[in-house]
């Protein structure tokens, strides 16, 4: 049941960011150019996401023990700002701006343009797995 309840969720978010037209680099990257000409669309549809996911969260989740389809709720337990966090967020949004893609609009993209996102998912790969390897150099075993 968690997994195709992961799935339903998948399609439902993927069909949101097409609505959105998150699907389109370009988009992204007129959001963030905010010194030529700026596209504030991008705003609307995080504002969206995120009206929904509070209404869902003050009426649904905060009252519930446990979620329907899993033993219990899986939330960060490090709630702290360290240089690992801050790091990834910073290339995150490197890579955000670079390439007008996040892995969500990447996955969802491989249906309608499965060479931008297949490149983009085959380096973002590539570099979780070096952050997981520069990373184990430095903390012990």
């Amino acid at each position: 049941m968690p997994l195709i309840s992961a799935l339903i969720s998948g399609i439902i978010f993927g069909i949101g960011l097409a609505m959105g037209g998150m699907l389109d680099p370009a988009k992204v990257v007129g959001f963030l150019n905010i010194f030529g000409i700026w596209d504030p669309s991008l705003a609307f549809v995080m504002g969206g996401g995120v009206m929904v996911n509070l209404i869902g969260y003050f009426m649904f989740i905060r009252r519930m023990d446990q979620p329907l389809c899993e033993a219990r709720f899986h939330t960060p337990q490090n709630r702290s700002l360290d240089i690992p966090l801050l790091a990834g967020s910073v290339l995150f949004g490197i890579g955000w701006g670079m390439t007008g893609l996040c892995p969500g609009p990447a996955v969802a993209s491989l249906l309608t343009n499965p060479s931008t996102g297949g490149l983009f998912l085959i380096a973002l790969c590539a570099g979780l797995l070096a952050g997981k390897l520069i990373l184990s150099q430095f903390r012990p075993a």
